[in-house]
């Protein structure tokens, strides 16, 4: 018998921004709705920043991987304060900033969410700083110390260095001793070296300028582009190396099944690591965990703590391109699709 407490009706309504299907930014839609207060283990969020994620980029072109159907809500992250809380729910949490993962649905003024879900933000850390570092901050963490396992002293490439993922990649990495190549657009070379990276313009010959920097060859590489170039990603490994793929980008304007660059591009890496090179291919999906989820929830609390505490204690920057009112989610959108930009785009109330 379910005995959970099912939820009710608080009066709140929520602005929200929808997707409703493949659309250029100025398709997306405002829209308001009544939410119901928390059920039973939830809690209701008012959110102060949300991010603008490779992610969404995908998702309005219809390329995103396991994306919902249309329409709905994006939003990958968020940061919030609770205001409500359900039976079940530590009474602290209320009051409390919060950050979530929650793949969509973030772009909205309000949200409940899965009380479980929820990992604290230190307290005097900018809402939108803090949301830069979520999931981008969880996925630079495990690619870089659960995935690849890099050490001190070591190398690694970093494509897209000046993006969300890439920027904070690159502080992680210096944090912890390693040596980082990164490529972006020349425009962007004097942003990546202030991050600590040594540029390198990819509209050149990337393979070429990375083996003069690194000549027996890199530790790791962090790719989210794929297509082609990810045959140069794997040849410019050192022995032991790993490579470690997380997007797709060469295709998100591709024709066809969004699932098959993705398919694709795993079993091209699956491929390789049968091959005796001495080196390792990996296709990182921050969900890949979730059907654990009690497991899951505990690596992703203990990653994004780290790497808040890091924020919190000055060792990373938050990369905050902009920030964009909710309601201009479209003028945003577009900004964080011109290539203009270094770190991400943040939607505020």
């Amino acid at each position: 018998m379910n005995t959970k407490r099912k939820a009710t009706p608080m009066n709140i309504l929520a602005t929200q921004i929808v997707l409703p299907g493949p659309v250029e930014p100025t398709g997306l839609r405002i829209t308001q709705r009544e939410l119901l207060g928390p059920a039973d283990g939830q809690a209701l969020v008012a959110v102060e920043a949300s991010g603008i994620s490779f992610a969404e980029q995908q998702m309005r072109r219809a390329k995103y991987y396991d994306q919902p159907p249309f329409p709905f809500v994006p939003g990958y992250d968020l940061v919030g304060t609770v205001t409500a809380i359900g039976t079940g729910v530590d009474p602290t949490l209320l009051g409390r900033r919060v950050a979530a993962l929650t793949k969509t649905g973030g772009w909205s003024s309000h949200i409940v969410v899965d009380a479980a879900d929820l990992v604290p933000v230190p307290a005097g850390l900018d809402p939108a700083d803090a949301e830069t570092f979520v999931v981008n901050g969880i996925t630079a963490w495990q690619m870089l110390h659960r995935i690849a396992k890099v050490r001190n002293g070591q190398t690694i490439l970093v494509h897209g260095a000046n993006g969300g993922v890439g920027s904070t990649l690159v502080q992680l990495a210096r944090h912890a001793g390693i040596r980082v190549i990164g490529t972006a657009s020349a425009r962007h070379a004097d942003a990546v070296a202030a991050l600590g990276a040594t540029p390198v313009d990819y509209r050149g010959d990337v393979a070429a300028q990375v083996r003069a920097l690194a000549p027996t060859g890199v530790d790791a590489v962090f790719d989210h582009i794929g297509g082609a170039g990810i045959v140069d990603s794997f040849r410019l490994l050192a022995p032991h190396g790993t490579l470690v793929s997380y997007g797709t980008a060469a295709t998100k304007n591709d024709p066809g099944n969004s699932r098959l660059p993705v398919l694709a591009l795993v079993g091209r890496l699956t491929r390789w690591n049968l091959l005796p090179n001495k080196r390792n291919a990996q296709f990182f999906n921050i969900w890949a965990g979730r059907r654990n989820r009690t497991r899951f929830r505990a690596a992703i609390s203990a990653d994004l703590t780290a790497v808040f505490d890091l924020a919190a204690a000055g060792a990373l920057r938050a990369q905050v391109a902009a920030r964009i009112p909710l309601t201009e989610a479209a003028r945003a959108m577009e900004l964080a699709e011109s290539g203009t930009v270094t770190g991400k785009v943040v939607l505020v109330p």
